[in-house]
Formats: structure tokens, C-alpha cells, sequence
């Protein structure tokens, strides 16, 4: 379910009438978070370690707000986070946090003017064409998909980026962000991304993380029993979709089958007399689901198109080391290093992040030292190459840790986990945006929830691989259903469910941005294209 499908089982439960039936259907063991993911040695695991931005908005309120819970508790405070490539150190990102805050992009030049330790200025300064090219993205629909048509590679080449810029900064950001190398991403949604995580605003890159151990435990969880508690939310796990099945005329969504796996050998198993469905699913599952519903694609194509999309590899892994490694920073990212084979990589020091905590890291024993959860992304020679669990440890321990901090070398593995998620993640390739589902689709009780989804009129301002835009997408999914009349009279009494907007775009950003149409549309006429549009 994820984010996308919990935010739409929650605004369905608490809009819908007492007596409504909302059952959420996903294939880990515990979706609620109850039960806790753990390694064969007992210890904590998460499959990929998440930030919270300073524009979550939903996300905080639902966790501050509607669960009560304190926020001190479940995120850790705001953190830098440092880039480092085989020749040491290559950057930092501060925490601006109340510092006075500057028009955007001044604030972030002048507050990072010390944050790049080798990366000269005049490097720095070919960013320039690319904010140009930010302000022209959204000038209309067409203009965002000649753009996501384009390489991120290559819209950095006639936006005049530097190559070391590129290479030493932008492309280990993106490998990190969209978890795919600039050549491989969509150049509308990379620009997306940077605008939105960091561009905005001077504070835009502020971010935190889970404060012990898990955001299933810590917030889901939370959230699931609230939603059993007071609307009977039903929850089943271990549980796969086949298909779905449609009406006679090919309208509406009637009928699922899926495989129920929490009993011995799996049992074959239905809902019948469906109202509505929310496909809360990336490209992986939505290929599952389509291809085992013909008729379901014959009356949403869009939802065809969407599963031809492909997904992107992920490693991750947990270390737990024999003695404490001080670092710069808690949160880390891997830069220029051949052994990643392409992949983007990040380090996580957990034992600084949750020290509050960090007796759970080791299970309730006594700390020995340093734990560290360290993510791959686009990891598919990874995971060709390195096929044994020992292969990746050694990757770290032996090449990538004592590379970027050298007082890595010489500490002793005590225990270790690794596990592979083919596929596991939205991968926003070039020419992807025509592809990717809607989040109302053509039968009007069937929506789509997730990061990868097109919004339309319900677009939200968080952008790209994002937790707050997966959450958001979900209640709207189910706002769609609602307002759209698919859930009935019930479903057009009932108050949509509250979406807070992100932080307004800076006067001088809309400015520039009204400028800009205004010239494009003024030369259009002569065949006159921006620079970086221009064939």
C-alpha cells in the first residue's frame, strides 16, 4: 500500500458514513507497521532510509496534528548531509532552519559559499541556465513534455552546466533523488525535483529523518490501529492481487481476485460487489494487475500504458560495526565512484541519528559501536555482479566507507543484512510523463495512488520520489472517487479529505515565470524556441 494507498484508506474511512466497508489489500506480511521488520539476528531493519523535507505539510499535520504524536519524537532534528567521492570530502548541505531567509536562489548561493570544499565557483555559476529553463517548464502542456521527451543529460549540456558540475554535484544529487544517472531520467521531472527540494525556497533542502526505529512502527502504525480502532478499517496482508474484473458494459470495476499468502500455501480468494478500487501500485505491481485483467486494460489503456513503464533496482543493507566512526555529517552520499557500477549510494549513520534510541539497534543489548543503513539506487549491475550478500558488505567496508572517511578502515563487521528489491521504484525516464497512470482513470470507480501518478487538476506542488506526494495522491484518489460520484450519493455527501498546499512559489520566481511565457509566446510566432528546447 505505501503511502499513496494509507493516505487513501484514511481519507476514505473518516469521510465516508459509519458502515462503509474500506478493506487495503498489500503484499508485505504486517502493512499496519505492528510487526516490526526485523533480521535474521533480531535487529531493526527498513528497506531504504527516508528523509521528511521542511515541505511535507500533510505528512506533519497528520503526524503532529491527527495522531497526536510529538514530532520530537518520531523525526530526528533537521540535519546536513555531506558528498563524498574517492577524493574525500566534496560538499555539505547546511541546515538553514530560522536562519533570516534570503530570495531563492541568493539565499541557498550565499549560505554555501564555504558547503563546496573543490568545486570551483565559476562551475558553480553554469547552474544559471538551468534556472532559466526551470522558469519556462510549466509555461503550458506541451512545453513540460518536450521537456520530459529530453534527457536530463542533455538538457544540462545546452543549458550550458558545467561537465564537473554535472559530474560532481548534480548527477550524484539526482542519483540519490530519481535514483537514476541524468542520461537515464527525464529532464521535466529532474528540473521538478531540484526546484522543489531545493530551489523553492532557502530552506527547501532542510530535512530530517525517522527518530528510532521505523516509519511503519512510528507513524503507520499509529495511523493503521486509529483507522481499525474507529472505522474498521480492514487490513490484509501477505496478499496479492490477480485481477480485476468489469462489468458487462465495461465500466465500472465489479469484482477482484487475488492469492491470500498468510495461509499455508497460498489460497485463491475474491471481493465481490465492489464500489470502487484504488490501484495504489508503482509500475511493477500495476504490470501484475493489468496483465491478469484484460478487460480492465481494454477499458483503461492508460492503465496498459502505465505497466509497460519500468522500475528501478534497489540494495539495501545494515551494518553494524565493531567500534563508533565520527563523520561530518549523519547523512551521506557516495559521489564518482567506479565501484557503484552507476548506482547512486548513501550512507546513514544510525547510531548518531538515533541515539536516543540506540539500545533498539542492537536489539535491547549493549551498543558496540557504529550502525549504519547504506541504500543503492538503480542498482541493477549491482545486483548482476554482486550476487552474494558478503559481495556488498565488501563493497562498503573494503572500497566505499573507507574512501570517503578513512577512519572506517579497521573496523571489525558484527553482524550485516542485505536485501535486493528489483524493480522496487518509480523510474521517470525520458518520454515516461505521456505514459504514467492518471490518477482518475477512464472507468470512473477505478483511481490511481503514488509518486509516478499524473494529478491533473488535483496537482500538488511536492514533486518526484516523494512520501509527502504519494500521501497526498492517495486522499486525492479517494477525493476523486468521492466528488466524482463513483461511491454514490454516501460518497457525494461526504467532506473531501483536507490537502494542504507546499509553500507558495516566491514572488520573484512567479514573476520570472510570467516573464518568460510571456517572451516564449511572443517569439513562438517566428519559430523562435528557447536555447535548450531548440533541436
Amino acid at each position: 500500500a505505501g503511502w499513496g494507498g494509507w493516505g487513501a484508506a484514511k481519507a476514505l474511512c473518516e469521510s465516508l458514513p459509519a458502515g462503509s466497508e474500506v478493506v487495503l489489500l498489500d503484499g508485505t506480511p504486517d502493512p499496519t507497521g505492528a510487526t516490526p521488520m526485523l533480521t535474521p539476528t533480531g535487529k531493526p531493519f527498513e528497506a531504504g532510509f527516508r528523509g521528511f523535507w521542511k515541505d511535507y505539510p500533510n505528512i506533519y499535520r497528520l503526524v503532529s496534528e491527527e495522531l497526536g504524536l510529538d514530532e520530537g519524537e518520531v523525526f530526528t532534528p533537521y540535519t546536513g548531509s555531506a558528498f563524498y567521492s574517492p577524493d574525500g570530502l566534496e560538499a555539505t548541505a547546511p541546515v538553514f532552519g530560522d536562519a533570516p531567509e534570503l530570495p531563492s536562489p541568493l539565499g541557498q548561493v550565499f549560505a554555501t559559499v564555504e558547503n563546496f570544499k573543490r568545486l570551483p565557483v565559476a562551475d558553480r555559476a553554469t547552474m544559471a541556465g538551468l534556472l532559466l529553463a526551470m522558469l519556462d517548464l510549466n509555461r503550458d502542456e506541451a512545453t513540460f513534455e518536450a521537456y520530459d521527451r529530453m534527457t536530463a543529460a542533455e538538457l544540462f549540456r545546452r543549458c550550458g552546466l558545467s561537465e564537473r558540475l554535472v559530474n560532481e554535484f548534480v548527477a550524484p544529487t539526482l542519483r540519490v533523488g530519481l535514483f537514476k544517472d541524468p542520461s537515464e531520467l527525464s529532464a521535466a521531472v529532474s528540473m521538478e525535483l531540484l526546484y522543489y527540494y531545493a530551489l523553492a525556497h532557502q530552506t527547501s533542502f532542510d530535512v530530517r529523518w525517522i527518530g528510532s526505529r521505523s516509519i511503519q512502527e512510528l507513524i503507520i502504525a499509529p495511523l493503521a490501529e486509529r483507522l481499525q480502532a474507529r472505522h474498521a478499517l480492514d487490513v490484509r496482508g501477505r496478499c496479492l492481487v490477480q485481477s480485476i474484473e468489469m462489468s458487462a458494459d465495461g465500466k465500472r470495476a465489479e469484482a477482484l481476485a487475488y492469492m491470500d499468502y498468510s495461509v499455508e500455501g497460498g489460497a485463491e480468494r475474491r471481493l465481490e460487489g465492489l464500489d470502487a478500487v484504488v490501484l495504489a501500485l508503482g509500475a511493477k505491481g500495476m504490470r501484475s494487475v493489468i496483465g491478469g485483467s484484460p478487460d480492465l486494460a481494454a477499458s483503461a489503456p492508460e492503465l496498459e500504458r502505465a505497466a509497460s513503464l519500468g522500475g528501478i533496482d534497489v540494495v539495501a543493507c545494515r551494518l553494524w560495526l565493531d567500534k563508533y566512526v565520527p563523520t561530518r555529517e549523519p547523512a551521506n552520499v557516495f559521489s564518482r565512484f567506479d565501484s557503484l557500477r552507476g548506482a547512486g549510494g548513501t550512507f546513514f549513520m544510525l547510531d548518531q541519528l538515533q541515539k536516543r534510541t540506540e539500545r533498539e539497534l542492537w536489539a535491547g543489548e549493549e551498543p558496540q559501536g557504529s550502525v549504519l543503513a547504506c541504500d543503492f539506487y538503480g542498482a541493477d549491475r549491482l545486483i548482476a555482479e554482486l550476487p552474494e550478500d558478503g559481495d556488498i558488505v565488501a563493497l562498503l567496508t573494503e572500497e566505499l566507507l573507507p574512501a570517503a572517511v578513512p577512519e572506517f578502515r579497521g573496523a571489525k563487521v558484527l553482524d550485516a543484512h542485505v536485501r535486493r528489491y528489483p524493480g522496487a521504484v518509480s523510474w521517470f525516464s525520458p518520454g515516461s510523463y505521456a505514459r504514467r497512470p492518471t490518477l482518475q482513470t477512464s472507468v470512473s470507480n477505478v483511481t490511481c495512488a503514488g509518486d509516478w501518478v499524473r494529478m491533473g487538476e488535483r496537482e500538488h506542488g511536492s514533486k518526484g520520489l516523494c512520501q509527502e506526494r504519494a500521501f497526498v495522491c492517495g486522499l486525492e484518489a479517494a477525493n476523486a472517487l468521492m466528488t466524482g460520484g463513483a461511491l454514490g450519493a454516501a460518497g457525494l455527501r461526504a467532506p473531501p479529505a483536507s490537502v494542504l498546499p507546499v509553500r507558495d512559489d516566491e514572488p520573484q520566481v512567479q514573476a520570472g515565470r510570467r516573464l518568460s511565457k510571456v517572451l516564449a509566446e511572443a517569439v513562438a510566432p517566428l519559430g523562435i524556441k528557447p536555447p535548450w528546447l531548440a533541436a
